[in-house]
């Protein structure tokens, strides 16, 4: 069991089911990220983790406590909220110690934790200010503030970082990550925006429509997607899907497809599984990230399965430290990945190296990955 537990829980409005059987386990001073697109039921579960919203059937545990009706005051969580919710007419000192005030903790003891939490989060010198005179970034940590200074079970997190704007958005970024290290605490992360996801979590649970596609660290999320929704929803530029044809020669098996001209080309997969091994002859889709697609000199030297093939370039896309190329293979555009000086041109043809050992493969009708 671990420190937060989510078992076979569902959430219904009326006769429609918007969680299905949800079910997750989150270890103490884990830092568990919620992502997927809009409406796909990840604010929904936050809420029932808190209490803000009814759990329809399953159970939520804190501590190995059932929690279900139980409520939010009582639970022992903290919530930062995307809005900051802060109070206008109070001081940010007022605001970060306003809910110890409501359950009774002594003015020296409350006073001490609020000291200690401007110094952690480098507030002091805003302690006497309202929140009207503070930018987003600053309202974000009184935020945070007001949720540390209470030392709850879980701290919960929606969209704490989207009102923000980009370059505010990676420093908070670093900054909960720094807080996070520092404390050890146990957080619960909602967010849309897979690069936070990716830099902030110690595990992900892509969610859609409802349901957890895959919960795993955010290597095993990237590197082996359960299926196309979450190769093509994490990492930015997506994982190019390649439709290509099995071929088995002895252990090897070939993606069979052509590039841009129609040249027919052939490249075989790294350590193909048993599972693989039975699709001779079968249509499948070969899943490759940009980095995995790039030019000779940028490609892992290391990798002991680097195919090089010739095709045309189309757009090209200079990006600072690295240069964006289009291409046509098996009939779709894909994107590589090549040094910020690569020598390329679009309409002219070049030589593109995929990193076999970094690709996947995907059975096209139920879009689940080949293991």
């Amino acid at each position: 069991m671990g420190f937060l537990d989510i078992r076979n829980a569902t959430k219904s409005y009326g006769s429609v089911e918007v969680l299905h059987k949800i079910d997750i386990s989150v270890e103490k001073g884990e830092f568990l990220v919620l992502v997927g697109p809009s409406g796909c039921g990840k604010s929904t579960l936050l809420n029932m983790i808190a209490g803000l919203e009814d759990i329809s059937s399953g159970e939520i545990a804190i501590r190995d406590k059932v929690v279900n009706g139980v409520h939010p005051s009582r639970r022992n969580i903290a919530m930062v909220f995307q809005s900051y919710a802060l109070y206008p007419n109070m001081t940010v000192a007022q605001n970060i110690t306003f809910g110890l005030e409501m359950h009774g903790v002594p003015k020296a003891e409350r006073e001490r934790s609020m000291r200690d939490v401007a110094q952690l989060l480098q507030i002091e010198q805003l302690l006497n200010r309202k929140p009207g005179q503070l930018s987003g970034g600053q309202r974000q940590r009184v935020a945070m503030g007001r949720a540390l200074v209470r030392d709850p079970d879980v701290f919960l997190f929606d969209e704490p970082l989207s009102n923000l704007d980009a370059k505010l958005r990676v420093d908070m970024r670093t900054e909960i990550k720094k807080l996070h290290q520092k404390l050890g605490t146990t957080i619960v992360y909602v967010t849309h925006d897979q690069i936070e996801a990716m830099t902030l979590s110690t595990r992900i649970a892509v969610m859609n429509a409802g349901y957890i596609q895959q919960l795993g660290t955010p290597r095993e999320i990237y590197d082996t997607p359960a299926n196309i929704f979450v190769a093509t929803f994490m990492g930015s530029p997506s994982m190019n899907l390649i439709p290509v044809t099995a071929r088995v020669d002895g252990t090897t098996v070939l993606a069979d497809t052509t590039q841009g001209e129609g040249e027919r080309i052939s490249l075989p997969f790294f350590n193909p599984s048993k599972a693989l091994r039975d699709l001779d002859g079968q249509e499948i889709t070969l899943g490759i990230r940009p980095e995995a697609l790039t030019d000779i000199d940028g490609a892992d030297q290391r990798s002991s399965h680097l195919e090089r093939i010739e095709s045309v370039v189309g757009v090209t896309e200079p990006a600072g430290s690295d240069t964006f190329v289009s291409t046509i293979i098996g009939g779709v555009d894909c994107v590589a990945r090549m040094r910020s000086d690569a020598d390329v041109a679009p309409g002219s043809t070049a030589e593109f190296a995929f990193n076999m050992e970094k690709a996947v493969a995907f059975d096209p009708k139920t879009e689940l990955r080949i293991a």
